[in-house]
């Protein structure tokens, strides 16, 4: 299978679904096959990449409830390369449905081992919370993706998640790696976006990622056509950014473009 990387953080509008869409299809027209699980109720990711939301019948939900087979709630974007499984708002139910399950945080893990070796890399787009929902996708993943946003109250809540991995990582997937800290919505002219990359790269060195996503107006304008900004602007410097996180993913684990 696959590597599987869960991009997680429970703060809210840190790029978490930005970064998940855009590493994608930059993997994605670098010819890596990709495929992306929408886990979070909102199901940004989902319209992000073209789906409609609303015509959602099956999708993460189905998967998580084991109601369905994983083949069977795979759909195809217009992004090269990436194949999507969706989400819509009825997954906010799912957290209340497992809770009296046995192994109710490998469902997920469970349900992709039919996946086989059709894909290169599984993004896994995280719910701001710590709830089952995250749990499930931390259990399945190989390591984990933690989108950083260059603000004022940007490590505010990070130790709680990084407590949430170790425990993870203690009790149900010993194999969980930090795939790195993705620093987000950095502006050079403002004195407190550099002060929060000196500070996350003083406490985490080597686990912060060389790319640091700018701030673009047209990485902000992509999701409203449903395109990735690959596709809506090839040329912008949110696509640069992407694609230059992509390759550093790849070398990172030695896979070749």
């Amino acid at each position: 299978m696959g590597k599987i990387i869960a991009i997680a953080n429970q703060k809210g509008g840190v790029g978490k679904t930005t970064t998940t869409v855009n590493l994608a299809a930059s993997l994605g027209v670098l010819e890596k096959k990709v495929l992306l699980i929408d886990a979070d109720p909102q199901a940004n990711a989902t319209s992000g990449l073209g789906i409609d939301v609303d015509g959602v019948e099956q999708g993460t939900y189905q998967l998580l409830e084991h109601t369905k087979a994983v083949d069977e709630v795979i759909v195809q974007t217009d992004s090269p390369n990436v194949d999507l499984i969706p989400a819509h708002i009825d997954l906010v139910a799912i957290e209340i449905e497992l809770v009296d399950k046995d192994n109710r945080e490998y469902m997920l893990k469970e349900a992709l081992r039919d996946l086989g070796d059709r894909y290169d890399f599984i993004l896994i787009d995280c719910a701001p919370s710590l709830g089952l929902l995250t749990l499930n996708a931390l259990t399945a993943a190989d390591s984990v993706m933690i989108p950083i946003q260059c603000e004022y109250f940007a490590l505010e809540g990070l130790g709680k998640l990084l407590n949430t991995i170790k425990s993870v990582q203690k009790i149900h997937n010993n194999d969980l790696d930090i795939e790195g800290m993705l620093l987000t919505m950095y502006d050079s002219r403002l004195r407190l976006s550099n002060q929060v990359v000196e500070e996350v790269k003083k406490h985490f060195a080597d686990m912060v990622f060389d790319t640091i996503i700018q701030r673009n107006v047209r990485l902000s304008e992509a999701p409203s056509y449903g395109e990735s900004i690959i596709k809506y602007d090839a040329s912008s410097k949110g696509a640069t950014n992407y694609l230059n996180l992509a390759n550093e993913v790849l070398k990172k684990n030695k896979e070749t473009v």
